[in-house]
């Protein structure tokens, strides 16, 4: 009833009308509506709204935001010369769908503002350089690739690889903090969202989160729409002077709904069956983040990719590669293996994350890198040999126990100086001694808030290697030549024949 009174307001207001003269799905051409701006939101006399997506004078061609039922003869009316969507401070711990409709059963969303969807990025006169952390809470991310607040970095992997856990994490470590989470889910099953919001509410991350869900069963406009709706509630937040993380998950669903939009419009397809302009359609999303030098205040921009097989080379995650400033790649391998989170070292890299880093934080991370490589010679070497050089046996042993630190289950999260301390504690050790980690992790979580300086590091790390080290795994042996064998052999049988 509402609607209907809505349209006929806009009627009565003499705003551009037309028919419906064609219907191919979520496809819709109308006739009339001539002058209308591309992107303008459409009103059908039916409550469903839709997009201008192409306008060839009196011929229309519209994106059906709502579903793909819509008759043919159907009119139409010009609501907005903008697609727009309401943004505010009210949307924070509320899940929505792209036009701002609540889909959390808490009633009503009242807001005051509205926001077009496709803004323009900041001028590179408006940003400033970066230089603060993000701190996930995962180890294997902070101390190797950490991320920057307003950077952007692709998440990369297979399904069932990690990707979702680790953005949880991230999100349930802003807790505490006055940083806002904007979570965009794309084309996700029923039960992995069920799971996700379960877990923001089980950790309290809720409280400082929107979720913006987009099913791609239900309408692939929706779907389509759904990052830059989304994009525009965080640009809103941050533009009023809030820290903003935002993670699209994932890029890969929201590519296909606009390859299958791209398809029915008749668009020529091109690489993989994607439209041409696919890398213009993610490129001006994601230069959206950044840190604005008006304010200090960034937008952290998080797009997850699909990888089938672990298959990084593909179009769609080169594309995405190509834009962002680093890449954390989830291995699936490592995963099977039971890795957590199963980060791939080798492939993942952050190219601002040293900006943010002090002194000390480089250092150590250059000490891991060059620790697990040696670790992994080791591996490879105490294949082929049973006795190994003391050096070989303490890379051997460090690697284990870095591996062991950095191993975190979904629910368990580190401070900076929490992790700092564990894995400076595991570097300092001098040989193959054994290292209870367990047992460190749980003492960090005191003596990391003691921390004020270098000094408050080193002293602390010497108490944890007397607490929690131990007597060598077994007694070090140096590998000897043949020569110093066969002598000590000699040795023993003249001994045994004397005696």
């Amino acid at each position: 009833m509402f609607e209907n009174q809505r349209f006929q307001q806009l009627v009565e207001a003499d705003n551009l009308t037309g028919e419906v003269v064609a219907v191919n799905r979520f496809i819709v051409e109308v006739r009339g509506l001539e002058g209308v701006h591309i992107g303008a939101q459409v009103l059908f006399e039916d409550g469903q709204r839709g997009m201008v997506r192409e306008a060839y004078g009196a011929r229309v061609i519209l994106y059906n935001i709502d579903s793909e039922n819509l008759a043919i003869g159907t009119l139409a009316v010009v609501e907005y010369n903008m697609l727009s969507i309401p943004v505010g401070p009210e949307l924070v711990g509320r899940v929505v769908n792209p036009m701002g409709q609540p889909l959390d059963g808490l009633g009503p969303i009242q807001t005051s503002q509205t926001s077009g969807i496709f803004t323009p990025a900041p001028g590179i006169m408006d940003r400033k350089m970066l230089d603060e952390q993000l701190v996930s809470g995962v180890s294997a991310v902070d101390s190797f690739f950490p991320i920057v607040l307003g950077q952007r970095i692709a998440i990369l992997g297979d399904s069932k690889s990690g990707k979702s856990t680790f953005l949880s994490q991230l999100t349930a470590n802003q807790q505490g903090s006055d940083k806002i989470a904007v979570y965009v889910l794309v084309g996700k099953r029923k039960v992995d969202i069920e799971r996700l919001l379960a877990g923001l509410r089980d950790s309290g991350a809720m409280d400082h989160t929107i979720v913006v869900l987009a099913n791609i069963f239900d309408s692939l406009t929706q779907s389509y729409l759904a990052p830059y709706a989304a994009c525009a509630m965080a640009e809103f937040l941050w533009y009023g002077g809030k820290d903003v993380i935002i993670m699209y998950d994932d890029l890969s669903s929201h590519a296909e709904a606009y390859r299958q939009l791209s398809l029915l419009q008749e668009v020529d397809p091109g690489r993989d069956s994607y439209p041409g302009d696919i890398f213009y359609t993610h490129s001006s999303l994601l230069e959206r983040a950044g840190k604005l030098l008006s304010n200090d205040k960034t937008l952290t921009s998080l797009p997850v990719v699909l990888t089938p097989n672990d298959d990084i080379t593909a179009y769609l995650s080169t594309n995405i590669m190509s834009i962002t400033d680093g890449q954390i790649i989830f291995d699936l391998g490592y995963f099977r293996k039971g890795v957590r989170p199963a980060v791939n070292a080798g492939l993942s890299v952050s190219r601002v994350g040293g900006q943010a880093q002090t002194k000390r934080q480089k250092q150590l991370s250059s000490a891991l890198f060059k620790a697990l490589a040696h670790y992994h010679q080791a591996e490879e070497f105490s294949h082929f040999s049973s006795q190994l050089s003391k050096e070989t046996r303490t890379d051997l042993a460090r690697g284990k126990h870095l591996y062991a630190a950095l191993q975190q289950p979904p629910e368990e999260l580190h401070s900076l100086p929490e992790q700092q301390l564990m894995l400076e504690t595991i570097m300092k050790s001098p040989d193959d001694r054994a290292i209870d980690v367990a047992g460190m992790k749980i003492a960090v979580k005191e003596l990391a808030q003691q921390v004020q300086n270098d000094e408050d590091y080193d002293k602390l790390e010497t108490e944890l290697l007397e607490r929690f080290g131990a007597k060598p795994l077994a007694p070090v042996e140096a590998v000897k030549s043949e020569d110093a064998v066969n002598e000590d052999a000699n040795k023993k049988e003249k001994k045994d024949a004397k005696s």
